[in-house]
């Protein structure tokens, strides 16, 4: 029997908890269309159940990750649709990427809901303006500004304000940020100031520039995109005739992702409901993640308060994740403050238990890329397809060593979100100038006061908006910075391993590692930044660089940008599937000082840790671990073996010797070793140093191993290593001219 608004009773629990309710993410691609609409309900748990069925007044679904929040709202539609409680013209629902009203519109046509109209708030807006503006202002809509850069840098030059690329990017987005938000170029400053938000120029710079740019598009007769929202906003309130049109047109508003909405699209969803309250919202304020571009969870938070009649449901049954995954997503969330912390949701998995998740301390950053390419390789061996694999990171910046590790270990990948480090803009203009500079030699007056690689590059660099301190805040040109740190990096782990190394020989090697990582264009295993994995899933995730400084990033300094950092780690938890590894190192480069600490998110949870405010847990690392490099780095101080002096230079510990203590190499395996490295780089298209470093083959020259224990103790041949060229070695050590079949796998390099 059919209850008041077409709500159905629930069904008896055996219908959803014994293999009636299905994932919410691996659908089949071309399902059956129910065929009535009692059938739409079929196979939903009791929750999504009364999400469906809830079809008039306001509703407010708090959705926690992997709930199948998606699933829910189109069943909702599509049954009021199929049962003939909703016109499918008059429903408009809105969420915030192509990609998803995309999918939203997929779903509902698989569910025999055609005609309902799934959109971002920009293209809804675009549509209904562009239909409007001939009555509402006459004439034609003024052309859609594309892009906003160039006409935001000609702004600032005829304030007489110079912005470099970087900034103008920065400058534009807080522009964009000042829109959606409603704040006016007079009053930016302030705003600003009251929020703490961190500008990219000086504010009244900002505002000044914004004032300008405003005044362009008024001259050209151009729009922006946050001008669609702002003048579709302005007739619905000044033509109450035309709102009143759109009002008859939609009568039952949905709205995905709703912790993420601004100021300026809530005031438009006012506009479209009228004094109407057929509204559905779905959010979850603990993956409010994008507050810097104007979005706030206030919304989702204050919707009784707004609608005190509204029906409330709460999805907590997780399809997506394993119960160790979902327990961790759990722990981290109990320690969050605030507003949007009061508010979590205790997710409850309903997958098959999984495996543990792996906490992985390393010695150095190299090392931590070495280890997470290393596990990688195994899962894809073990039967994990490439493509369900990802690894995340907070920075862009921070891709540059897994791409390598994982072009050395033979695993296909691809960015997302961002460009391959070697084809940003910043890195090519910085490769310009090295190699430059090192056509010049003596003749480049930068260099005159640099002793070393290292300083060559940093005063190289300057000129390219390198400082030893980054800049404040976030954006372009943080990111910047951060690329042509990653570079200042690379010289000072270059000049350790070939010392006395020229800035020609540098540029000979960015080259070599440019051509490396250049691979085909395959599925592979997902690099992403935190942010722009969200709204995706893989079996496996490994959550990398968790260590103060980075996550919670540096520059987050209140109260509220420490736990927006705690929901972006919650975020990157809740991708996973079953497999679930979090990592991070000690140092940044090996011989480096062991000065950091993990990430205090982890505080309570990785095994052998303190909860937050308590004193030191007792006894070692618990669960935690650590790679035989990274313990053999503590065991105590690296002696020459000569002289018995403390070694600290990462060259000479791999000599186990001083670089000015007699050695005892044999020249000539030493020379047969370079041979053989030549050739071998050659035949799997990798640089020299990826074989063997010049440190590592004077160090087996020294040595002469004669056995695989006696190769594997010296620094430098790692067990991959070992694996892999260790029986040519071998070969050439005992005379031989190591041509031995290539280890398993290095033909696919």
């Amino acid at each position: 029997m059919r209850h008041p608004c077409g709500q159905l009773p629930r069904p008896p629990l055996s219908t959803w908890q014994h293999g009636g309710v299905t994932s919410a993410t691996h659908s089949t691609l071309f399902p059956q269309v129910p065929d009535s609409a009692d059938a739409i309900l079929d196979g939903l748990d009791p929750e999504q159940r009364e999400v469906a069925t809830a079809l008039q007044g306001p509703v407010c679904v708090l959705a926690g990750a992997g709930t199948g929040k998606t699933r829910a709202i189109t069943h909702r539609i599509a049954y009021g649709v199929r049962a003939g409680i909703i016109q499918p013209t008059s429903v408009l629902a809105v969420t915030f990427t192509n990609r998803a009203a995309g999918e939203m519109r997929g779903r509902l046509r698989q569910l025999g809901a055609g005609g309902v109209q799934a959109r971002t708030f920009h293209s809804a807006a675009l549509r209904q303006l562009q239909y409007f503006w001939p009555k509402a202002v006459g004439g034609d809509l003024p052309r859609l500004l594309e892009r906003k850069v160039q006409l935001v840098a000609e702004a600032a030059a005829r304030c007489n304000i110079r912005l470099d690329r970087n900034e103008l990017r920065d400058v534009t987005s807080e522009i964009e940020w000042a829109k959606v938000t409603q704040t006016v170029p007079a009053d930016y400053p302030a705003v600003v100031a009251k929020s703490q938000r961190d500008a990219p120029r000086d504010p009244a710079e900002i505002s000044q520039v914004y004032a300008m740019y405003e005044q362009l598009k008024r001259d050209r007769t151009v729009i922006d995109f946050e001008d669609v929202l702002l003048l579709t906003v302005g007739i619905l309130q000044d033509r109450h005739d035309i709102a009143d049109h759109v009002r008859r047109q939609y009568q039952h508003f949905v709205v995905d992702e709703y912790q993420d909405v601004s100021p300026l699209q809530q005031r438009l969803l006012d506009l479209w409901l009228g004094d109407r309250d057929n509204l559905c919202v779905v959010g979850d304020a603990s993956q409010t993640i994008y507050s810097f571009t104007g979005a706030t969870p206030d919304h989702l938070l204050n919707f009784r308060t707004r609608h005190p009649r509204a029906t409330l449901v709460k999805l907590v049954r997780d399809y997506r994740s394993t119960p160790q995954v979902v327990h961790l997503a759990n722990g981290l969330l109990a320690q969050a403050r605030g507003r949007a912390a009061e508010h979590r949701l205790e997710l409850v998995s309903q997958r098959e238990r999984g495996p543990e998740p792996a906490y992985t301390e390393y010695a150095d950053e190299p090392a931590e890329a070495e280890g997470t390419a290393r596990r990688i390789r195994d899962l894809i061996a073990a039967g994990v397809p490439a493509g369900e694999i990802a690894v995340l990171y907070r920075v862009n910046s921070q891709s540059e060593v897994y791409e390598q590790a994982l072009a050395d270990a033979g695993v296909p990948y691809q960015l997302r979100g961002a460009e391959r480090f070697f084809e940003r803009a910043e890195v090519r203009e910085a490769g310009v100038a090295l190699r430059g500079a090192a056509r010049a030699g003596g003749n480049d007056s930068l260099l005159d006061d640099a002793q070393g690689l290292p300083a060559e590059v940093r005063a190289v660099l300057s000129t390219k908006g390198w400082r030893s301190e980054p800049p404040a805040g976030s954006g372009a040109v943080r990111d910047r910075w951060e690329s042509l740190a990653a570079l200042v990096r690379l010289a000072e782990d270059f000049e350790r391993a070939r010392p006395g190394a020229t800035l020609s020989d540098l540029v000979a090697e960015l080259d070599e590692r440019a051509a490396a990582q250049h691979a085909p264009t395959v599925q592979g295993v997902t690099l992403a930044s935190l942010h722009s994995a969200k709204g995706l899933e893989w079996d496996a995730v490994f959550l990398v660089g968790l260590t103060e400084g980075m996550m919670p990033i540096t520059y987050a300094k209140t109260d509220e940008q420490i736990e927006e950092e705690r929901r972006l780690l919650y975020v990157g938890v809740t991708r996973a599937r079953f497999h679930l590894s979090l990592s991070w190192s000690l140092a940044r480069s090996p011989g480096g000082r062991s000065g950091r600490r993990p990430s205090r998110f982890l505080n309570g949870l990785r095994p052998g840790s303190a909860a937050p405010g308590s004193r030191s847990a007792a006894g070692g690392s618990g669960g935690i671990e650590r790679p035989l490099a990274a313990r053999r780095k503590r065991r105590g101080p690296a002696l020459c073996r000569v002289c018995g002096r403390t070694l600290t230079d990462a060259g000479e510990m791999k000599l186990m010797r001083c670089d000015d203590c007699p050695s005892d190499m044999d020249e000539a395996l030493y020379e047969r070793l370079r041979d053989w490295r030549a050739v071998r780089a050659q035949e799997i298209s990798q640089p020299a140093y990826c074989v063997f470093t010049d440190k590592t083959l004077m160090a087996i020259a020294e040595a002469v191993p004669g056995s695989e224990g006696e190769l594997a103790g010296i620094p430098g041949v790692g067990a991959r290593k070992l694996g892999r060229f260790g029986a040519a070695v071998l070969d050439i050590c005992a005379g031989g001219d190591g041509a031995e079949e290539p280890a398993e796998g290095d033909e696919e390099v």
